[in-house]
């Protein structure tokens, strides 16, 4: 029998959810580890709690504030959350996923009536196949229940491109001021997740497409080392730095979501008292964009501090000013190579990047009413990836990178991870110059290949900013507990408001 606690908190989760289908959006987000709860007491059905979020999504997607962060619903979510129930009755849950719904980035592949398009005209059609990370995510009783915007092409058609924006999908709008950009290039799940239109998402990033909105929208998001979580079935960018990664309101349900992903258990990394002992480098390379910003770092500094961190600053990454340009570079390589062939094996509309570049050339007012190729045009002209040229430049990027960069600091200094700004606050969205990025933390850990934890820090006039924890590869739990105790000290998340503009 539930104790008298548990009732009692079983009944404020099932308030909550009932707040959410009124849409009264002051209610406090659900965690994963409620929505079990109420779940196992009967207090509510995963069937239910699809028809919640689905009318959540029409209020406040679709209509209402207009977020505009989800790109199409799953049909079959409703069947599917009625047999987890009856699977749940007779066999119990598969864990803590089970019946959960889950939003995914639309360039992510489901064999099912869903399109994957990554935005894109040109390539809206059914997958063959569930993405690898898809087909985990169903074994542990997850509801895929839609597909979320993004920076089309994942952010890779042009240096010029408005993030959140796609020909398929339209603009998605920061839910903490709907003028403001919600980063890319996973905007739409990070748009989503915050605004509590789905339990918890998927992301994926090749540079900052994660850490990047989960800051700017005021969540956790995880990117982890490249090849921790399968990367088949992704609309690929960069093989050497392309990862999915989950997208959540608390650390604890980003971990729950990354066990299913990764296959891996990170209970152990919730500790509040995981800070205590831990050797942080400051990277003040990463510091000094926005005052606002520094002045919130400095004080979340000091709350590491009085958890017990040991704080090293500054700790420079030696390479940090080399790797920007030559990683450009060799992503063109990349995606040339790594489009061709997913395109070519998929058998959906378009076979190669050349197809893709006339569709878009076809179809400009439906494609390219704001910002053109650029980034495509220079992919189509490189080589292979056998190449002499591209080798070499790969292998001075990893050494930059890697030995000379990330691990040099992490050596020399003996520290525990690296910690700086995840990125500034969101800038009004703007279609006559584009993306307004001021600094971020994304690269050095992007480039290499490892880990980077973002937990929200504060706001800078009403904006989420948050704090990045970055290290060595496979260093995932490590980073995790020292979210989670910065998490639970300061508790500094609050839901969106739904502003029409900032608090200036």
């Amino acid at each position: 029998m539930p104790s008298r606690r548990e009732i009692l908190k079983m009944g404020a989760v099932a308030l909550a959810l009932d707040q959410l289908s009124s849409a009264q959006w002051t209610f406090e987000d659900p965690a994963l580890a409620d929505l079990q709860t109420a779940l196992a007491a009967s207090q509510i059905t995963s069937e239910r709690l699809v028809e919640i979020y689905a009318e959540r999504i029409q209020k406040i997607d679709k209509s209402g504030p207009r977020v505009n962060a989800v790109i199409e619903m799953n049909p079959d979510a409703p069947a599917i959350a009625a047999a987890l129930d009856r699977e749940r009755k007779e066999k119990g849950p598969r864990g803590p996923l089970h019946g959960i719904p889950i939003l995914i980035k639309d360039n992510i592949d489901t064999g099912d009536k869903m399109m994957t398009s990554a935005g894109s005209l040109a390539l809206a059609s059914r997958a063959l196949k569930d993405a690898a990370l898809v087909e985990r995510l169903r074994a542990a009783g997850a509801i895929v229940l839609g597909k979320t915007n993004l920076s089309e092409w994942a952010n890779f058609r042009s240096t010029h491109s408005t993030s959140g924006w796609s020909g398929r999908g339209g603009q998605t709008r920061n839910p903490y001021a709907l003028d403001r950009n919600p980063s890319g290039s996973s905007s739409g799940t990070a748009a989503a997740v915050a605004a509590n239109l789905c339990a918890a998402g998927v992301g994926t990033e090749t540079d900052g497409s994660i850490v990047s909105p989960s800051s700017i929208n005021g969540i956790v998001g995880i990117k982890p080392t490249v090849g921790l979580i399968p990367g088949a079935g992704i609309v690929p960018v960069s093989r050497r730095q392309d990862t999915a990664g989950p997208m959540a309101r608390t650390v604890a349900d980003a971990a729950l979501l990354l066990e299913a992903l990764a296959g891996a258990s990170y209970g152990q990394a919730l500790d509040p008292g995981g800070l205590r002992g831990a050797r942080l480098g400051i990277a003040r390379q990463i510091f000094g964009f926005n005052d606002r910003v520094d002045r919130l770092m400095q004080s979340a500094i000091d709350t590491m501090k009085q958890l017990g961190a040991e704080i090293v600053d500054p700790a420079m990454i030696p390479t940090y000013s080399r790797i920007g340009e030559l990683e450009n570079e060799a992503m063109l390589y990349e995606f040339k190579a790594d489009l061709n062939a997913y395109l070519e094996a998929r058998g959906g509309p378009v076979k190669s990047l050349q197809e893709v570049i006339a569709f878009n050339e076809k179809n400009r007012d439906r494609e390219m009413p704001w910002f053109g190729q650029d980034q495509m045009l220079k992919a189509q002209e490189k080589g292979p990836v056998t190449s002499k040229a591209y080798r070499d430049l790969v292998s001075r990027l990893n050494r930059l990178a890697r030995q000379e960069g990330i691990d040099s600091a992490m050596t020399r200094l003996a520290l525990d991870a690296l910690v700086a700004p995840t990125d500034g606050p969101a800038w009004l969205t703007d279609y006559v110059l584009g993306d307004h990025f001021t600094g971020g933390s994304s690269m050095p850990a992007a480039v290499a290949g490892y880990p980077h934890v973002t937990v929200p820090a504060g706001y800078v006039f009403g904006l989420p900013v948050g704090i990045s924890f970055f290290g060595s590869a496979r260093s995932e739990v490590k980073l995790i507990k020292y979210a989670f105790a910065f998490e639970q000290a300061t508790k500094a998340r609050k839901p969106p408001s739904f502003a029409p503009s900032a608090k200036l």
